[in-house]
Order: structure tokens, then C-alpha cells, then sequence
């Protein structure tokens, strides 16, 4: 075994993917690698009001006026021409018509709070949610604004929000990932929406298909668990005596333990995504069938048994190869597109809240930007690209429920009052989970860096 050690980064180079990557997030946020290279974990800057975040990602861009951000207005001025300062990424004044929803919506809850008829059952839960109607972002192209969702940058890949957030806290299971992914495929932007970058690899999201067997290789090898814990104590036994002459060399710990883990692994992963327990009430909650092994249901009943186990950071994206709120075209493809998350995710909420989960869970709904409230002709099916303003939504975890916070202009065009950035909304999450988002940086390129960059600011005014 005399061999010339592998450098940090070659090390976490080869760990970076599969189950090397399963095994490792724990571990190396737990003690780390070298000392520029550790993380806090549990090191909150102040008391937190969540202990894990589940992020909902709707992809393509949500029409805000035609979901959660009632604008009467625009239905009395249907029609009418209005000046806009930007039409298809490009700056400028451009003469256009005013288009009205095509939805219908109605006050729910005790709030009163307006949601259209895409969301009966989100609806329905409206009294749990903080509301964000004056969100806006840096960018109207798919990949940038995608990129500036996840990692606060819309120009080049940084890390993203989970990894972040596993850097700084770490894992509370160490047989599960401190950050998972469920998705069917990536959004735009790709893999570098759950990429750790420059932060150490063990800490970028583990990615999970929707399948029969979401985590194919974590299943023991030698299908025996007894047998398979012996091969384990006896390497370990040789791993320990090979460290003994070793004592410089810190990163034999962190191989040593990574057998351990993914063993962990092995053992707890493949219950964790078994349904098979679940009664039949908790699977109508969520509007599944038994034996279903997708759909965004799936996603939301395994992101609440991961959540039970540990995982600190859930993202659940909305995509698919006939699933993307692009409407540029046609707006009638975001009835069936609701349809398709509207009850899973009321589900969530009220499974979590019933589980006196929902407290402690932070649950994020967003999507890229918004879409036009004008467009060439007023007949014009579809919506265009729109950063300027549109909504998003959080509930549990330190968050007021039954508030709209923000309020754009009497169209939907630009924001008015309390207007939130994606560095804002950031800034709030890494909040509530007791994490200064100022203090969370990391030194890269000879400078620190952080989720938010040099932007951001808490919205104080929605937190309980």
C-alpha cells in the first residue's frame, strides 16, 4: 500500500458522483478535509426556526396573474395598450396590449387571500402560507434566471442553496445525504442547479430519478447484511493499522468512514423510499396510487419519509419531458401542468402539519420569474418571459401563514411595495435555519464567498 497520496481534490474529485457522494456528505461536513476545507456543522449563528428546508421547484416560469397575484385590473383593461420596457430579453418601449387571466380566482382561508382556480388545494391551505406577490430577479433567459434561483448567481455556476446550507449544518443522519434531489430530470441550467462548485464535493445534492429503484446501487453487494458488516470490521482492522503509520495522511479517516456510511447507506436508504407502509389515507392525501413510482406525489410523499430521517435540504423539481411551464404559445398548459402538483403539495403541507412537522420544516414554492401581462395582440394565447415580478410562496419553519407580503402594480407588470429578491428569499431561508447569511462564506479564488454574493437582506416583516 505504499502509494504517493492523492491531493484533496483528487480525492474529492473521485467521490464526487454515485454513492461516493452518498457516502461522503455526511461525513466530511461532520470533520472535514484539511482545514480550509471544513464545515460548521451546527455551528447556527442564532437560534433557528427550522431544522430542514423542502424547496418546490416549479420550472419554466409560472404566470403570477394567472395563479396567485389577483389583478382585477388587468381583466377591466383587457386590451388596452401599455408601454413596456422589455419584450423578449431585449430593452426598450415596446407598444403592447393588455392580457387578462385566463383563470378565474377566489378568496380561502380565514386570510382571504386570492388564489385562482389552478390551485383549489393549495388554495386550501392558504392560512400556512406567506405569500410572496412582488418577487423579482436579475434575468428573463431560461438557464440564467434557473441558475439565480438555485445559486444566487445568474451568471456563472456557483454553489447551490442546498449545498450551502449542508456546508453549514451538516447531516443529522449520517446514513442519508445532507441534500437529496427528486426529479425525473434537470430543470434548465442542469446539474449545476444542486452543483456544490467550488465548495467540497461531498456537499453538492444527491440526485434520486423517480423509479422502481430510485438508488440502484444501494443495495449490499453481497445481499447479506451480516456477512457484509464482517468484511467491513476486518477492513476496517487493516485500515486502522494502515493509518496507525499514517497519521499525516487525514484523508485514510474519511475512506475509512466512507465504507461505514455507505454501508449506513445500504441499510437505510432503500426503506426510506419503500411506500409499501404508507396507509391508504396518506397515499389519497397525496393524490397516489399504491405502487406508483413517479409523478410529483411520489416526490412529495418520499420527500416527507426523507425529511423524517434527516435530510436537511429537499429539492422536488416540476419537470419533465411534457412538463414545463414555458407557455409561450398556448396559457391552457398550465391547467394541466397545476393539475399534475396542485394536490401533492397541499398534501405535503397537510401531512407535515399533522405530523407537528410543519413547524420546523421550512417549504419553499417558487419558479424563474414570472410571465407578461401583455403581449402583441390581445388575442394572444400564451405569455412571454417576465423578471420584473411574480410570486412565490413559503410556509412552517418560522414563517407567517395567511400573509401576502409584497404587492405589485395594478397589472402585475412591476413590483410596488415590499418587493423580494431571489437574494432575499435566500437570505430569509439560510435565516429561519439559524444561519447568517453574511457570516456563511467560504474562500475561493482568493476571495469569500456566499449564497447571497454581497446582496440580500432578511425579510423580517413575514417571520413569526
Amino acid at each position: 500500500m505504499n502509494q504517493t497520496p492523492a491531493s484533496r481534490r483528487e480525492f474529492l474529485r473521485r467521490a464526487s458522483g454515485g454513492l461516493g457522494a452518498v457516502a461522503l456528505a455526511g461525513m466530511l461536513s461532520e470533520q472535514g478535509i484539511g482545514d480550509d476545507d471544513r464545515a460548521g456543522i451546527n455551528h447556527r449563528h442564532h437560534p433557528a426556526s427550522a431544522d430542514r428546508v423542502i424547496f418546490l421547484y416549479s420550472t419554466g416560469g409560472v404566470s403570477h396573474v394567472d395563479s396567485f397575484n389577483h389583478r382585477p385590473q388587468l381583466t377591466t383593461d383587457h386590451g388596452k395598450t401599455i408601454t413596456a420596457s422589455r419584450w423578449l430579453n431585449v430593452s426598450g418601449e415596446f407598444q403592447r396590449f393588455l392580457v387578462k387571466p385566463r383563470y378565474s380566482f377566489q378568496q380561502y382561508g380565514q386570510s382571504g387571500a386570492w388564489v385562482s382556480e389552478l390551485f383549489p388545494h393549495i388554495g386550501s391551505m392558504v392560512d400556512d402560507l406567506c405569500v410572496l406577490n412582488a418577487m423579482h430577479c436579475d434575468s428573463d433567459g431560461h438557464d440564467k434566471a434557473t441558475l439565480a434561483a438555485h445559486t444566487g448567481s445568474a451568471q456563472f455556476p456557483r454553489p447551490s442553496a442546498g449545498s450551502w446550507v449542508s456546508y453549514g449544518l451538516g447531516s443529522v443522519n449520517q446514513n442519508l445525504p445532507s441534500f437529496m434531489v427528486l426529479a425525473p430530470a434537470a430543470p434548465y441550467a442542469g446539474s449545476q442547479t444542486w452543483g456544490s462548485d467550488f465548495l467540497p464535493a461531498c456537499h453538492q445534492g444527491t440526485h434520486v430519478m423517480p423509479g422502481e429503484k430510485p438508488l440502484p446501487y444501494a443495495e449490499s453487494p453481497l445481499g447479506d447484511a451480516a456477512l457484509q458488516q464482517q468484511e467491513l470490521d476486518f477492513r476496517a482492522l487493516l485500515n486502522q493499522q494502515h493509518q496507525a503509520t499514517r497519521e499525516t495522511d487525514t484523508m485514510l479517516e474519511a475512506r475509512i468512514r466512507s465504507f461505514e456510511t455507505a454501508f449506513g447507506m445500504q441499510r437505510e436508504a432503500p426503506e426510506a423510499f419503500d411506500l409499501s407502509g404508507e396507509t391508504e389515507s396518506t397515499l389519497e392525501l397525496y393524490g397516489l396510487q399504491r405502487g406508483v413510482t413517479s409523478g410529483f406525489g411520489w416526490q412529495c410523499l418520499v420527500a416527507r419519509r426523507l425529511a423524517e430521517r434527516g435530510v436537511r435540504f429537499l429539492e422536488l423539481i416540476d419537470v419533465g419531458s411534457s412538463h414545463n411551464w414555458d407557455s409561450h404559445a398556448n396559457m391552457a398548459d398550465h391547467q394541466r401542468l397545476a393539475q399534475a402538483i396542485d394536490q401533492p403539495i397541499a398534501g405535503l403541507l397537510t401531512d407535515l402539519k399533522q405530523r407537528g412537522m410543519l413547524e420546523r420544516t421550512l417549504v419553499v414554492w417558487t419558479t424563474e420569474f414570472g410571465r407578461t401581462p401583455f403581449h402583441e395582440t390581445a388575442d394572444h394565447a400564451g405569455r412571454e418571459h417576465h423578471k420584473h415580478c411574480f410570486s412565490s410562496w413559503m410556509a412552517g419553519g418560522g414563517v407567517q401563514g395567511g400573509l401576502v407580503h409584497g404587492r405589485s402594480d395594478e397589472y402585475g407588470i412591476r413590483t410596488a411595495a415590499d418587493a423580494v429578491h431571489t437574494h432575499d428569499l435566500h437570505a430569509t431561508m439560510l435565516h429561519l435555519l439559524g444561519v447568517d447569511h453574511e457570516r456563511l462564506t467560504y474562500r475561493h479564488a482568493g476571495r469569500d464567498f456566499r449564497l447571497t454574493d454581497v446582496h440580500g437582506r432578511v425579510v423580517n416583516e413575514i417571520l413569526r
